[in-house]
């Protein structure tokens, strides 16, 4: 009988997941709470169970006798995955180190504990009110970010500008409608040294990151520019800028005894020039992000993904690019900048001419809504450039040169 891989998670962006492992003649269990995810018509079995609930995620491991399990591009089940390993001994990164990643109110004061770079912080319940979060503010530098702690693409931040009540009541209402644990962090606003947020996935073996998909996290700052439009590789990042975030990326991945798997960064370089790393996920990035990597690298991470989950961990995946070497590749997130029904899409033809794939999630009429997170996401385009120069130049006008239409 073939061995099983149990999946959490049958959402689009997961279903490469479940496909790689049946490539590699893997049984598939999937667990996903939604009944019209796409997974459940690829995988062998699939129950419509909450990823969250580890009790149950347990007892569906044991009835089924898996022999791995993954949460493919999902924060909200990795705690799940990690539990579930661990009870029955199967291939996994600590669950306190999971844990610790997956919940912002204990990443922060892990890094700072630990000594690694981090900005001020203060993580309080959903409950209190601008007032007494101003108060427990007081010291910080402005402008801040509150945020819930254990959301991803940028789901519920908001920037507050200037230390007032009636702000901090409003960002706290935004938090709180994503919050599943009902904590909620505030920090100091980081004042960038280096343009870009360093996004992309890196991929560790034996506690040794062996894969550096370092790349320039794409913003529209017409939305604000919180959340991340698009990834751009090369990174412009400098060679010794570059080796201070690999050292502090890499010393965090030690110090929590991470000894597997695809992981997404986000690193700010601040003006005191040194790397704050505010993301380390223990998943895959989202937005295909995989398979940009692999268009770059030649490195199938999705299957070494799977591979590693089930405990081989013998997968080619070193790379390691000197800085600005490599083809030029990015993508682009297609978005609406408001609500209505979708139209299509308009691609300027200086732009136009670099496309070289296109995945569109929605159909014309259907309802799209305002992109204030990455849930609202409506496509990618993949795009490869002649040189770094051109696709840097490109790039910083896409929000003039891509516009999804709506009526």
């Amino acid at each position: 009988m073939p061995r099983t891989l149990m999946l959490l998670g049958g959402a689009r962006h997961q279903v490469p997941a479940i496909e790689e492992a049946k490539r590699l003649g893997y049984r598939t269990v999937l667990c996903d709470y939604l009944p019209d995810n796409p997974g459940q018509f690829v995988a062998d079995v699939f129950y419509q169970e909450s990823t969250t609930d580890r009790a149950k995620m347990l007892d569906v491991a044991r009835r089924e006798k898996i022999d791995g399990i993954l949460s493919f591009g999902s924060d909200a089940a990795l705690p799940s995955a990690g539990y579930v390993a661990e009870a029955l001994g199967l291939p996994t990164n600590p669950l306190a180190s999971i844990n610790t990643l997956s919940e912002k109110y204990l990443f922060r004061p892990y890094l700072a504990k630990n000594g690694f770079n981090c900005p001020k912080a203060v993580s309080f319940p959903t409950e209190k009110n601008g007032r007494s979060v101003l108060e427990l503010c007081r010291g910080m530098r402005f402008p801040v970010i509150l945020k819930p702690t254990d959301s991803s693409g940028s789901k519920g931040v908001t920037v507050v500008p200037v230390p007032d009540a009636a702000s901090f009541d409003a960002a706290i209402t935004a938090a709180t409608e994503f919050s599943r644990n009902g904590i909620l962090l505030c920090e100091e606003y980081l004042e960038r040294g280096y343009p870009h947020v360093i996004g992309g996935d890196i991929f560790v073996i034996d506690g040794r990151v062996r894969f550096w998909g370092l790349m320039d996290a794409v913003r529209d700052e017409s939305l604000g520019g919180l959340v991340p439009v698009g990834e751009a590789f090369p990174s412009g990042l400098p060679v010794d800028k570059a080796g201070l975030l690999k050292s502090e990326v890499q010393g965090l991945v030690t110090s929590l005894d991470l000894r597997f798997g695809e992981m997404n960064l986000e690193v700010i370089i601040g003006r005191d020039g040194k790397p704050y790393i505010i993301e380390l996920g223990g998943r895959a990035g989202g937005n295909m992000l995989p398979l940009q990597l692999q268009d770059v690298s030649g490195v199938n991470l999705t299957q070494a993904s799977v591979r590693c989950a089930m405990g081989d961990f013998d997968c080619a995946v070193d790379f390691d690019p000197a800085a600005g070497t490599g083809d030029a590749v990015a993508t682009l997130v297609l978005h609406a900048k408001r609500s209505g029904s979708f139209a299509g899409v308009h691609v300027d033809p200086a732009l136009e001419r670099y496309v070289y794939r296109t995945q569109v999630f929605v159909h014309e009429d259907d309802r799209v809504e305002e992109f204030v997170n990455g849930s609202k996401a409506l496509g990618i385009l993949f795009l490869r450039f002649p040189s770094a120069d051109v696709m840097r130049e490109l790039l910083a006008e896409s929000s003039h040169l891509v516009s999804v239409e709506v009526r």
